[in-house]
């Protein structure tokens, strides 16, 4: 076997929990293959650089090896190699998220409800 789909290879690598979400990823624009967006059906062959955006992170990984079956954890790592630039990108853009959390992960119960809202503005007044 000297090539695939790439949404199959991007699920029997494990960055997809499913070859569907693969595909709506591919189709969304958010993975690449060197440098230009493809369609799920895209034939990947060893040597070839893929792009992808999981989480709002980047990722550049370069195809090792290739499998038609999804197998555990450590044998899918094998068929990738991550670029040393993206994972240093990966860990900066990590360390910042872990620095500046998102405002609205504070909020413990979610959006105040009309309630809330209409007491907050009584203790407003009344202050």
């Amino acid at each position: 076997m000297e090539t695939m789909r790439i949404d199959k290879w991007l699920w029997a690598a494990r960055f997809f929990k499913t070859r569907s979400l693969a595909t709506e990823e591919i189709n969304h624009g958010r993975v690449q293959l060197d440098q230009h967006d493809v369609k799920p059906a895209r034939e990947v062959r060893i040597g070839d650089v893929i792009t992808l955006v999981q989480a709002k992170i980047p990722r550049t990984i370069v195809v090792k090896g290739l499998s038609e079956q999804r197998g555990p954890a450590p044998v899918a790592q094998q068929l990738y190699e991550e670029t040393p630039d993206s994972l240093q990108k990966r860990a900066r853009a990590m360390e910042h998220n872990r620095l500046n959390p998102e405002p609205a992960l504070s909020i413990a119960h979610g959006r105040p409800t009309k309630r809330d809202r209409r007491d907050l503005q009584k203790n407003w007044a009344s202050d």
